[in-house]
């Protein structure tokens, strides 16, 4: 079942909100001192130090010899190095800027680990009525547009290995059906982009386009994120060219850095 567009709570919890994006930002770009910390939450240095010391306290977060605080045993990344996700994600930023100041709505860039995506790297527009930030998110690989393009890169026998119905015992119904998604997929290799419209969130709609390295291979999604009132098909070509522009323009840059 999808679930409801995610919207901030009513009754927001700073303290916790900042806590929260201080260990996705450890986790996803590595280690980080007290001074990098408290400038990307926009807090105090002082503020920064207690929140890095609970998380250090809960396993979130470990602090090394040099004084930097780095991903805790609770947040260890498995598929992916924090030092691959960190340069992704710096490599991109840019490129999700210019996305948003293109189409003004939100960007993502997400990478794949077994049956899930998560979220590596988010810009919001600046719309009232927009998409919120999906950082460190992790959804389905099944139910998002940047998953759906990674899983098409599988063959038939990987495929079956990530759904594998053993892994299912106790959440059948979260088993997508592997014949249908086997037809969606197949669509997808040959148009090259994905839409999603509600499959993930009520409300929301996104489309994407993979992101691939030197070899071909796909590294990650590049997509954008919009609410599905404001999603006009008619503009579905001029998103994918938008998009597809911007993940070649990344995949040049990812080349250079790595020579």
């Amino acid at each position: 079942m999808d679930k409801p567009l995610k919207t901030p709570p009513p009754y927001p919890i700073a303290s916790v909100d900042h806590a929260l994006r201080a260990a996705t930002i450890l986790q996803l770009e590595g280690s980080a001192s007290v001074s990098q910390i408290a400038e990307r939450l926009g807090v105090a240095r002082s503020t920064a130090h207690r929140i890095l010391a609970m998380l250090v306290y809960r396993d979130f977060a470990v602090q090394g010899e040099d004084r930097d605080y780095r991903a805790g045993p609770v947040l260890e990344l498995a598929s992916y190095s924090q030092s691959e996700v960190s340069r992704l994600r710096a490599v991109a930023l840019p490129h999700l800027h210019r996305v948003v100041d293109l189409l003004d709505e939100t960007a993502n860039l997400t990478v794949r680990t077994g049956d899930t995506v998560r979220f590596i790297a988010s810009v919001e527009c600046g719309q009232a009525l927009r998409v919120g930030s999906r950082e460190g998110m992790v959804f389905p690989a099944h139910r998002t547009t940047a998953g759906l393009l990674l899983l098409a890169e599988l063959s038939d026998t990987e495929l079956e290995e990530v759904y594998a119905a053993e892994r299912y015992g106790d959440r059948r119904a979260d088993r997508p059906d592997l014949d249908r998604l086997r037809a969606e997929l197949e669509r997808l290799r040959r148009s090259g982009f994905a839409v999603n419209r509600g499959r993930s969130e009520r409300g929301l709609a996104a489309v994407g386009v993979p992101v691939r390295d030197r070899d071909g291979a796909a590294l990650a999604g590049l997509s954008v994120s919009l609410p599905s009132v404001r999603y006009d098909p008619h503009r579905l070509r001029s998103l994918v060219s938008t998009l597809e522009a911007a993940a070649r323009a990344l995949e040049k840059d990812l080349a250079e850095e790595g020579s």
